[in-house]
């Protein structure tokens, strides 16, 4: 089969087109025909090797949509059933979807119902997982007052689109550090556009909200709590600041007065709330089309453009077109 392979760390150029032996069925695993997946802001960092546990070579990539080719459990799948697969050390501990097939552990396969096309489907496992997490967790209300930290990310497109699809009015803001996205956010319906020259301090002027995301996280969490109003809730799930954790972190000191603090591990994957995600996208007509569509052969080109500063929304990778 084709795949794309890093051998060592380094940068989009070490992501080799090749041909490798197709995996074979095991006990316990199955193997999808993969119809393509998102690229993520955690394999660039496994591709330079900021992943320590990861062992390379390595066929990098967490979520794939596909169907399933063979199986371990004909009791439980059938072959040509549409699937996701996401997370469970995929693209880590063992091989993962940058590839035309995919061995995954038969407990990440989730069947799912959709009638959205291959590349759109291929935009959500990952990314809009997250985001419906996170998007759960704000428990919105009419007339809310949203802020979302790095909109232009692909977690925080989706977070405003599922918000946008609410039956109630909500505003929300988004920053970016480039004004040359604000006309791109705007054709979005975004209602605010905070420019922020350091992504982990906001403008001193910037007003209160009663909800927060914050994609930049640990890096910015303090800052966020400045700007939340009473009773507000701050999401903060994604790292795009560079800081994985909060040292020292004191609740009492550190989290304002009826203030809430949550988050969204992605790593937990249910499958039901998976087909919950699917049904809200149908339902309440979500577009998840994509920012940009790659080949394959070209997934080195894929990872220049998310880490470009011009990058917005989700990247996808179109296989077996």
């Amino acid at each position: 089969m084709k795949a794309v392979i890093v051998t060592h760390p380094g940068g989009p150029e070490v992501l080799t087109y090749t041909t490798v032996p197709t995996p074979a069925i095991k006990p316990g695993w199955t193997r999808l025909k993969v119809a393509g997946f998102g690229i993520n802001h955690s394999e660039i960092f496994t591709r330079a090797g900021e992943s320590p546990s990861v062992k390379f070579p390595r066929i990098l990539g967490i979520e794939a949509v596909g169907t399933i080719d063979a199986t371990s459990a004909p009791d439980q799948f059938t072959v040509g059933q549409t699937v996701v697969t996401l997370m469970g050390e995929m693209g880590r501990a063992f091989d993962g979807s940058y590839a035309e097939y995919v061995l995954v552990p038969n407990t990440q396969v989730y069947p799912i119902t959709t009638k959205l096309a291959w590349t759109d489907m291929a935009a959500v496992p990952e990314t809009y997982y997250t985001a419906f997490g996170i998007f759960k967790s704000l428990q919105l209300q009419a007339n809310d007052r949203v802020l979302i930290r790095a909109v232009t990310s692909g977690v925080g497109i989706a977070v405003l689109k599922l918000i946008q699809a609410l039956p109630f009015t909500v505003t929300v803001t988004g920053t970016t550090r480039s004004a040359k996205k604000t006309a791109a956010l705007q054709e979005l319906g975004l209602d605010q556009v905070l420019i922020t020259t350091d992504a982990t301090q906001l403008p001193a002027a910037t007003g209160e909200f009663d909800k927060i995301v914050d994609l930049i996280g640990p890096a910015a969490t303090t800052d966020s709590f400045k700007h939340l109003a009473e009773f507000g809730i701050l999401n903060s799930t994604g790292q795009l600041g560079g800081q994985w954790t909060l040292p020292d972190f004191d609740p009492i000191t550190v989290i304002p007065n009826n203030r809430y603090l949550t988050g969204f591990y992605s790593g937990d994957v249910d499958g039901q709330l998976i087909q919950q995600l699917f049904d809200y996208i149908a339902e309440h007509h979500v577009d998840v089309t994509p920012t940009k569509v790659f080949t394959l052969a070209e997934t080195p080109q894929a990872h220049e453009y998310l880490a470009q500063a011009t990058g917005f929304g989700k990247v996808v990778v179109r296989v077996n077109a």
